[in-house]
């Protein structure tokens, strides 16, 4: 078939016809998952289309709020087959539209503590150092404790390693 208006043949999309896999759960007459070895394939009709980990929420986010914006599937349809809230598919389809897939992949911007600066992290670990405990520390310099245990965990400060007190009267240990 030719159009008369084009130098070559006229195209026409082919159908995929929704034949699924077996164990597949649909989300709509088109689409469909199936869930194994601990991984989620996604199919259209019977072709697999894209795979992640049961366990990788960002990916998750990420594929439904794809399809969501390519009109492969409403939101109801993802809440119902996936069993989520639809402010969670709505929350991710927002990150998709303003920031792109790389949105699911960035590291969350945390703030960090404007009173803990350079030379404070410096004085406080040279405290730490001498075995001071974290709490003496706050309230020696009027900093909240639990900032200063944020740093630590945040690997900001770290807390010397406490010496194990030698016990002269172990019975457990055989004098030879």
């Amino acid at each position: 078939m030719y159009d008369i208006h084009s130098t070559g043949p006229i195209t026409m999309p082919q159908l995929q016809l929704p034949i699924f896999p077996e164990g597949t759960t649909l989300i709509n007459g088109n689409l469909g998952f199936v869930k194994k070895d601990h991984s989620i394939t996604y199919v259209y009709g019977s072709l697999p289309v894209f795979s992640h980990d049961v366990d990788d929420i960002r990916t998750f986010r990420m594929i439904t709020s794809q399809l969501y914006i390519n009109g492969s599937a409403s939101q109801a349809e993802i809440c119902r087959a996936f069993g989520v809230s639809k402010i969670s598919v709505m929350r991710s389809v927002k990150v998709y539209r303003e920031k792109g897939i790389a949105g699911f992949f960035a590291e969350p911007n945390r703030r960090g503590a404007a009173v803990l600066t350079p030379s404070i992290l410096n004085a406080i670990q040279g405290l730490l150092d001498t075995g001071r405990s974290i709490p003496e520390i706050a309230k020696e310099l009027t900093l909240n404790a639990d900032t200063l245990h944020k740093a630590v965990r945040a690997g900001k400060l770290h807390k010397p390693q406490k010496k194990r007190p030698e016990h002269a009267g172990n019975t457990n240990c055989r004098n030879e």
